[in-house]
């Protein structure tokens, strides 16, 4: 998550800690959202314990979610 709070301060000249709670809101929306077998997923790959097998199928689980 560090490294998405490090893009959001370098795109938009906020502080760390507004990119901070600004990334943790996106987050934890997402997590309300997503069906469980993907939102329990957000974490770990956001950490960077996700394997390309989790983002494939974070991916297609959006697919699903999305109607697509």
């Amino acid at each position: 998550m560090d490294e998405i709070v490090d893009l959001v301060v370098k795109k938009t000249g906020i502080s760390e800690a507004q990119a901070k709670t600004a990334v943790e809101t996106v987050v934890n929306f997402l997590k309300d959202k997503l069906p469980e077998p993907l939102a329990g997923q957000i974490d770990g790959f956001l950490d960077g314990n996700g394997s390309a097998g989790s983002v494939d199928d974070i991916v297609k689980g959006l697919g699903g979610f999305l109607g697509k």
